[in-house]
Formats: C-alpha cells, structure tokens, sequence
C-alpha cells in the first residue's frame, strides 16, 4: 500500500503541472485581454468566492497583501472587481466581481474547457469515466482549508 500511495502521488505531482499549464495557456487566448495568470488567478477567486477579503486572495495566490493590493488596485482600474465594505463587519473589504469581470473570467474559461474536450476526445468511453471516477474522488481530498466551498473548478 505504502508503494502505491507514492506511485499515485508521484503520479500527481507530474500530470497536474501539465494540465494546468494547458489550462492556463488556453486562458490566456481565450479572454482577449492581456491579464496575466496571478491576475486570472485572482478573478477566478473571487468568483469562486464571493466576499473574499485581500487577505483570502493573498493566501490563495501565495503573494504579500502588499503585491496582492497592488494586483487588485490594477483590477479595479480595468473594472473588473471592486471592493465593497462587509455587510458584518464595516473595517473589512469584500472583493466582488464586476459585470466585466464575470464575463471575462467565464468567457475564458468556456475556452479552456473546450480545449480539453478537444484533449479528452482521444479517449475511450471506459478511459473517460475512470478519468471522471478520479476526480470526484479526488476533489474532496484538495479542498481549501479556508473555505466552505469545494475545490471543484480551476
């Protein structure tokens, strides 16, 4: 079992870089824009989690509040976020979504998604669902500690 468990997770650790990387690439032609990844990384976020402070965003990409304040101050400018003051709690900023925001974020990602139905089209049925039994399998073991909501999309 203790073979199998490193196999798997050596396994993981070399595929998932690569399908991200397909994933972030086809982002980036899909949205005609020229926002960078840590800034689709953000809008993803914040769609994916509504209200999120800039603390939650900084955690979630890895980055200083700082470098993330900087990274939001540009997304406001393009009107593609904005902050809100918290309905709990009058201190603490909510980043949300704009209307420009949502669509750009969407649009790239229905772009993505079908280039990797163009990816997965080479396999078989039976390879198709083992695929999908692994990732309802796996989704719930990668959930953000922080958050209530699953990890399920990019």
């Amino acid at each position: 079992m203790a073979k199998l468990l490193e196999t798997c997770a050596h396994d993981l650790m070399e595929t998932a870089p690569n399908i991200m990387q397909t994933i972030r690439g086809e982002m980036r032609r899909g949205h005609g824009t020229d926002l960078s990844i840590p800034q689709f990384r953000a809008l993803r976020f914040i769609q994916r989690y509504p209200e999120s402070s800039l603390s939650d965003l900084a955690s979630h990409l890895g980055l200083t509040p700082p470098s993330v304040s900087k990274l939001v101050d540009g997304l406001v400018k393009q009107e593609l976020i904005d902050r809100q003051e918290s309905f709990d709690d009058r201190r603490r900023l909510m980043l949300v979504l704009t209307h420009n925001g949502e669509s750009i974020i969407n649009t790239a990602r229905s772009s993505a998604q079908a280039n990797l139905v163009k990816i997965l089209s080479f396999l078989s049925n039976e390879e198709l669902n083992t695929v999908h039994l692994a990732m309802e399998i796996l989704q719930p073991l990668f959930v953000p500690q922080n958050k209530q909501q699953p990890a399920k999309e990019y």
